[in-house]
């Protein structure tokens, strides 16, 4: 946000800060959902540049397309170790999946 936007709603009685402040998060909590973030990303591109549907890369992973839908979101309910199961599903391997967490 720039600075000015932030000061105004300040003057106003706005609090203004970062997600992180706001959710009470530690710096490790950010951290991971910062990668759940850029892995879902990862997901969708590598199963779109695959010629896959949610459908058909959930047959892949061996789960619902549902289930498949929640891990491409980051839903809070999938974990970072399904998330790279799935990963790894599609053909990924170690080096995408580096990629993928440090973007």
């Amino acid at each position: 946000m720039e600075k000015a936007k932030k000061e105004r709603l300040q003057k106003k009685g706005w609090k203004v800060g970062d997600i992180d402040e706001f959710l009470a998060l530690s710096p490790a909590e950010m951290a991971i959902i910062e990668m759940k973030v850029s892995l879902a990303k990862a997901l969708v591109a590598k199963r779109k540049s695959n010629g896959e549907t949610q459908v058909s890369a959930a047959a892949l992973a061996k789960t619902s397309q549902s289930r498949y839908a929640k891990v491409e979101h980051a839903d809070a309910s999938v974990s970072l170790e399904l998330m790279i199961k799935m990963f790894f599903s599609l053909g990924a391997d170690k080096k995408e999946l580096l990629k993928a967490l440090s973007a």
